[in-house]
């Protein structure tokens, strides 16, 4: 898949949470990042997600936020 979106992050899922609406899925970068995609249920569903599967992580926010 080509996009032209530069903020991609490859991973794996390790964890799939199937709400009522909304689908809460992690995915592991690089041992041991992880990031949290909330999206809706209906999306998890109609991609088959997975634990195991190899995914994209494609950030479509205009900011960074960094705390310390």
């Amino acid at each position: 898949m080509k996009l032209s979106a530069r903020n991609q992050l490859n991973g794996k899922i390790t964890n799939v949470e199937l709400g009522a609406v909304m689908a809460n899925i992690k995915i592991e970068i690089s041992e041991p990042n992880t990031i949290t995609a909330v999206i809706t249920k209906e999306s998890a569903e109609k991609l088959g997600l997975a634990e195991g599967d190899d995914v994209t992580a494609i950030i479509k926010s205009t900011e960074v936020i960094i705390g310390k």
